[in-house]
């Protein structure tokens, strides 16, 4: 069993940079490919970026290519998303998942586990 909870969101303007945070219980975080999702106002969940056990193999979507970084820290038990040059497109609830998805980074429903979510917001 991994517990997630993410942190990090906020209100920003268009520009600006924030950096999520997902801290992961258990022991075998490490194990865990992680992604990190989100669902705009009114629209359906999307994925956004996803990073492996090993942090070998990282891929993003189209929107946010170049302007956000996966990484992940196994010794802290955590996964960030830093966002740069955030739109007002990009606001949403984030989400942060982990599960064994290999190739299938990108399917939410590959996914076991997920956190609670965290607001961005960005004005323009």
């Amino acid at each position: 069993q991994v517990q997630l909870v993410e942190s990090g969101g906020g209100l920003v303007q268009a520009g600006d940079s924030l950096r999520l945070s997902c801290a992961a219980s258990g022991r075998t975080f490490i194990a865990y490919d992680m992604g990190w999702f989100r669902q705009p106002p009114g629209k359906e969940r999307e994925f956004v970026a996803a990073i492996s056990w090993s942090g070998g193999s990282i891929n993003y979507a189209d929107s946010v290519k170049g302007r956000f970084t996966i990484s992940r820290d196994n010794a802290k038990n955590t996964v960030y998303l830093q966002m740069n040059s955030l739109k007002p497109e990009d606001t949403a609830v984030y989400y942060c998942a982990a599960g064994l998805v290999g190739g299938k980074y990108a399917r939410g429903p590959d996914y076991n586990f997920w956190g609670q979510g965290t607001q961005v917001t960005v004005s323009s």
